[in-house]
């Protein structure tokens, strides 16, 4: 229980006899938010039963669905009134794996599903609309991989996937007499893909490739290749380097099925350079590690507001470099400290995207207690790109902790943005203030 009558519960269970294994969660969450008109509320649950066939071969079915309820109130300067959405959505897959000495593999069937009634609200003034957007979407296929390793040091992947994607869309009036279609969808998309990972110079230099072959049925086709080097330079230094292709079909909800969704949306592109160390001191009581990128591509698909209202859009062009420093500390067997910043330099702007980013924590275990810390601070975040550029910059204080009362009873007590500082991730909607969250965790 925490701020803004924030309530949070979730049960968990598992069993195992012999070959048979089974786990099951449910949980509920909700909490008035931080603004009028911000409530929200969750009940999800996931199961999962499996049955181990032999040595080598396993298998189980799992399922998850969850229910949530939301209120958006706009933005501070434009509010909206009942802008609310009831959503349900599950995913259930019946899992086959196997693994050998020299070969390991899995084949996969699955299928998700949704559904959605969303009131899209009225601004001041206006009048409430007399309908409701509807839409049921699912998704339906199956994947199959195998790997095998031909000689030593060797791995080759290589798999299938198969998705079958549809829904249906509509304005939904009372009487139901004069509904207005929005889309009724189907399609499918194949992919196929290969990859060779060989470990040379006793281990100590891993190549690795691959490519893989996707076709949407309504995007084409496109070829997918990626390639790595890791050169283990010594027992604490490792050097890595990967170029990779990005590829992403817009999904059925991004483009027809609720809001933000939008018809027009193109695929996403991009290619990625990557350039790694790893370095480790003082008998690994010292890690660190450098990453240097650049990424170049096209069509990201992000959220944006247009009139007040979240809508998907293509922001174009991505170019973006930058680099990323992580260190870590092991003081003691109970105190460790970590550190990380990082640069971001992007020629065409992405919102929510900061230009920089640093971090400093501690986390000490010893018997009963369990504290935690931290400071980041977050600089230049765009809230918006358009029409004109909006970045914020601002400091967030988080702390945690936890006391083992009893054996199985657990006390916790968490604060977020402890120094209570104002700003948006996203234009027009403040961030909550200092947030407060408590509770207790049994286990038996």
């Amino acid at each position: 229980y925490g701020s803004y009558q924030t309530f949070s519960t979730e049960l968990s269970s598992g069993w195992k006899k012999n070959r048979f294994h089974a786990n099951a969660t449910v949980g509920y969450n909700r909490s008035d938010g931080h603004r009028k008109n911000m409530d929200a509320e969750q009940l999800n649950g996931y199961g999962k039963a499996g049955y181990d066939l032999s040595s080598n071969w396993s298998s189980f079915l799992d399922l998850n669905i969850s229910n949530t309820k939301t209120s958006n109130p706009g933005t501070v300067s434009s509010p909206i009134h009942d802008n609310d959405a009831d959503i349900t959505r599950g995913m259930t897959s019946l899992v086959v794996e196997n693994e050998y000495e020299r070969t390991s593999g899995a084949l996969k069937f699955f299928y998700n599903f949704g559904s959605h009634t969303i009131n899209d609200g009225y601004a001041e003034g206006m009048q409430p609309k007399t309908y409701r957007f509807r839409s049921n979407d699912r998704m339906l296929g199956f994947t199959a991989t195998q790997s095998y390793a031909f000689f030593p040091g060797n791995t080759t992947t290589a798999g299938f996937d198969y998705k079958r994607l549809g829904g249906k869309a509509w304005n939904r009036y009372p009487d139901k007499t004069d509904n207005i279609p929005l889309a009724d969808i189907r399609l499918n998309t194949v992919a196929g893909y290969m990859n060779v990972q060989q470990r040379v110079l006793n281990n100590k230099l891993t190549l690795n490739g691959g490519i893989r072959w996707d076709h949407h049925e309504i995007n084409g086709s496109e070829w997918i290749p990626q390639a790595g080097v890791n050169y283990t330079a010594s027992a604490t230094t490792v050097l890595k380097a990967v170029v990779s292709k990005g590829y992403r079909n817009p999904t059925i909800r991004e483009m027809y099925m609720f809001p933000p969704q939008n018809p027009d949306l193109k695929p996403e592109r991009l290619i990625n350079y990557e350039i790694s160390v790893l370095q480790a001191l003082m008998n690994n009581k010292i890690n660190l590690e450098l990453n240097m990128y650049y990424i170049k591509g096209d069509n990201l698909i992000q959220v944006e507001m247009v009139d007040g209202k979240p809508r998907n859009v293509n922001t174009g062009k991505i170019e973006n470099k930058g680099m990323e420093i992580a260190a870590s500390y092991q003081a003691t067997s109970h105190l460790r400290f970590s550190a990380n910043y990082s640069l971001l330099d992007m020629t065409y702007k992405i919102r929510t995207a900061p230009e920089h980013k640093l971090y400093f924590g501690g986390n000490y275990i010893h018997n009963r207690w369990s504290i935690g810390s931290g400071i980041q601070y977050i600089g230049n975040l765009y809230t918006q790109t358009s029409p004109q550029p909006v970045k914020e910059s601002f400091t967030l204080w988080n702390a945690r902790i936890n006391y083992r009362i009893l054996k199985g009873m657990t006390f916790f007590l968490r604060g977020e943005n402890l120094l209570g500082q104002s700003y948006e991730i996203m234009a027009g909607y403040p961030m909550p203030g200092t947030t407060v969250f408590g509770g207790i965790r049994l286990h038996f």
